[in-house]
């Protein structure tokens, strides 16, 4: 390594977006010389990634330094879509927006305002901020049908122990793998997920390998046969958005046998009775059925995991896409929950803010304490799908995605007339049926795009372009489990700011009451005092400090009276236990036990469409060296996976008459796309995995080709209004009908 007095300073500092784009929270050396980043280096030091770095973030110099990167605000001169674009002020661009949101305000209320953001990254602090300034209820991922990723997850967790749990890889200790706390899992479920390529939702992929490393064994459960498949113990390829019926397999082997934790379960559980029953419908030779996965393996997997004590799952997204995708999670944390591997070393640990510290009020729970009963009870009243679903209404502050479009286009109960979209490449990237958000969001009066780059979205509506920060460029904090972080600024990249600047102004100039925080540092050091820290002490120890004990640290809290506010021991739910039977799910008037539901569409419940369409398609195959739409116009990136591919079976390749590396078309009853074709055994003789996200930055942006994104786009194959009975997740990402034909002109 080169030496650090070369350099004009060596900034020390935790990644969370932009420039990676993903979920992790990495530590960083940022070499700066003549006020630019010249070089990054993992810091060894951080307890997060132990100095190891992606390859998004060894491309940050060429990210931050784009020539084609937005650095100055813009406002749209033509016709929208016409990408004719003239450079304005901040103060014109402040001056613009603030008129216009005002006069919607005055005439519409606050409420037709879409505050739009895409990932949760460092978005959900800033975007909140804003919002509730301005006074909307409007926070939602447009386009992502169910907020398809994550919290479907996190809801059924919230419902079923009233905490969310992750894979204890002992992320939240200092001394990580040599903590005489710790100790490995004996088995991990790797359950619709491909660690090694990304960190999802705050967990360092590579972890994976690091217990495995330790004596970790692997199940997979997955319709690709990845890396971490072939190094399985046991592989079960299952049929795409069957998850929730495998889980209940796996539960009747379990129970029937007698393999669970009976003390933890007779002391800590309620509703296991309720259980045991409800899991007599699915023995398993009837789940290999609907699954596609022997039933000798199901029984293999069940025996292994619930005989391994410790033993955890890392989950992923597809189960969020699942037909019924709360239920589907409900049913794999039940798994976890009468083993008794809940908050112990080598399990599923509750996962905490640390330090008590929250980025922004994320729960319908925390906007009461934080807003109090009757400001949350007037936001409900107009949040777009809390009418329709409870649980929306009683879980978290997002507003129903699928219903917000059908709102755009009603103009029902009332008309939207405005979206703020920051970090959200909607048609591009995250909405599916992209071409119905486009004709929705060309209605609206006015549309603000916060971003670092041109894409589809911001090309085809935005009337106002605001160039964001790096993370080089900007001061943040993450509380995203562990360790706290702050987000140190290196430099400045001419007039691009942070999203924490620019709508901190914004909300000066909307807010209705006068607001506390004249800096970002300010605010930040604000939500810090619960955690006894500030911004310049955690900037001093190299950016992080892991939680202290008490609630934030593993292990065994419900033993110990840290989950519960009233300081009693047991689980942060209704009855104090883990509920196998929910009485959250009863009150928001879904069925309080698991169960499996058939997709919308698929061989069984559309047969002669599969005829038509003999393939399942599964969108969203995820690339190490992208996040979901970003990172296509770099360079470095590009070159290692230069095109849209989708992944097909050497013998339905040959019986297609297609060979590796010619370019095909996918195409079903909504359209058809144009990616090529990658032959490998590892795909399922009966899906087919194409990448997610694709558009071509080189390609024209102005209509009608708005970089290729009509072309190339997977998304142009899914549908909105397929959302689960809870309003999260569920529709057909991961299980659309298709054919793959050889272009042979």
């Amino acid at each position: 390594m080169a030496k650090e007095e070369k350099w004009d300073k060596v900034v020390r500092t935790t990644v969370w977006s932009a420039g990676p784009g993903c979920h992790g929270g990495c530590g960083v050396k940022l070499f700066v010389k003549d006020g630019k980043v010249v070089k990054v280096e993992g810091d060894e030091n951080h307890p997060y990634n132990q100095g190891r770095l992606c390859p998004r973030i060894e491309a940050l110099t060429q990210y931050m330094y784009h020539p084609d990167r937005i650095t100055h605000p813009l406002k749209r001169v033509g016709e929208r879509g016409e990408g004719k674009w003239a450079r304005i002020s901040w103060d014109e661009a402040y001056d613009t927006i603030e008129k216009k949101l005002k006069d919607i305000r005055n005439k519409y209320g606050a409420e037709s305002v879409l505050f739009c953001q895409g990932t949760g990254r460092d978005i959900g602090g800033p975007i909140t901020y804003l919002m509730y300034a301005y006074g909307s209820p409007n926070w939602v991922q447009v386009g992502l049908a169910g907020h398809a990723c994550y919290t479907p997850r996190l809801g059924a967790m919230f419902a079923t122990q009233g905490d969310y749990c992750v894979l204890d890889a002992s992320q939240f200790s200092e001394k990580r793998y040599d903590d005489p706390q710790w100790t490995p899992p004996k088995v991990i479920i790797i359950w619709a997920q491909n660690p090694v390529t990304g960190c999802f939702d705050a967990f360092y992929g590579h972890w994976i390998i690091d217990c495995m490393k330790r004596g970790s064994k692997l199940i997979v459960i997955d319709p690709r046969a990845t890396w971490m498949a072939s190094r399985a113990e046991v592989f079960l390829q299952i049929r795409p958005g069957t998850d929730g019926a495998l889980a209940l397999g796996m539960l009747n082997v379990i129970i029937n046998e007698g393999l669970y934790d009976k003390e933890f379960v007779d002391k800590w559980t309620s509703g296991f009775d309720e259980l045991k029953k409800r899991v007599q419908d699915y023995p398993p030779d009837k789940v290999a059925k609907i699954t596609w996965v022997p039933k000798e393996k199901i029984i293999e997997a069940a025996r292994l995991f619930a005989s391994s004590k410790p033993a955890a799952i890392q989950w992923g997204e597809p189960i969020d896409a699942n037909p019924q995708a709360t239920v589907a999670a409900q049913a794999i944390n039940h798994i976890w929950a009468i083993t008794g591997n809940i908050d112990i070393p080598g399990g599923m640990v509750i996962a905490k803010p640390s330090h008590g510290i929250t980025t922004y009020p994320f729960s319908t729970r925390e906007l009461l304490e934080l807003y109090g009963e009757e400001v949350v009870k007037k936001l409900n009243e107009k949040r777009i799908g809390a009418a329709q679903y409870p649980m929306i209404k009683g879980f978290r502050g997002w507003a129903q995605p699928d219903v917000v479009i059908e709102q755009m286009e009603s103009g029902k109960p009332y008309p939207i007339k405005a979206a703020w979209i920051q970090t959200s490449n909607i048609l591009g990237g995250q909405a599916a049926d992209p071409k119905r958000h486009y004709k929705a969001l060309k209605k609206l009066d006015f549309i603000v795009c916060v971003d670092l780059f041109q894409n589809p979205t911001s090309m085809a509506v935005a009337d106002i372009f605001l160039p964001a920060a790096t993370f080089p460029e900007k001061e943040s904090f993450r509380t995203w489990w562990a360790p706290l972080s702050v987000i140190v600024k290196a430099v400045e990249v001419e007039e691009c700011k942070s999203d924490w600047e620019i709508n901190l102004e914004m909300a000066r100039r909307l807010s209705t009451k006068p607001l506390p925080y004249k800096t970002v540092k300010e605010l930040i050091d604000d939500r810090m005092k619960v955690g006894g820290t500030s911004y310049d002490e955690l900037a001093k120890k190299g950016s992080w400090e892991m939680p202290p004990e008490g609630p934030s640290k593993p292990y065994r809290r419900w033993e110990r009276g840290l989950l519960r506010r009233d300081g009693k021991p047991g689980f942060n739910t209704p009855t104090g236990k883990v509920e196998l039977w929910s009485k959250r799910y009863e009150e928001w008037g879904l069925d309080p036990l698991p169960y499996f539901e058939e997709p919308a569409e698929s061989p069984v419940s559309t047969p002669e469409m599969w005829k038509e369409y003999p393939l399942i398609l599964a969108t969203g195959r995820r690339s190490s060296v992208y996040f979901h739409s970003e990172h296509r116009m770099i360079p470095c990136l590009r070159e290692i996976d230069p095109d849209p591919i989708v992944e097909i079976h050497p013998q339905t390749a040959k019986d297609l008459d297609i060979v590796d590396g010619e370019w095909v078309y996918i195409e079903n009853k909504r359209g058809r796309v144009k990616f090529k074709a990658c032959v490998t055994p590892t795909s399922h003789p009966r899906v087919v995995s194409a990448a997610h996200g694709w558009w071509l930055p080189e390609t024209e942006g102005k209509e009608p080709n708005l970089f290729s994104t009509w072309e190339h786009n997977i998304n142009n194959l899914t549908s909105m209004g397929n959302q689960s009975h809870s309003g999260f997740g569920g529709t057909n990402y991961r299980t659309s009908l298709c054919r793959v034909t050889k272009i042979k002109d």
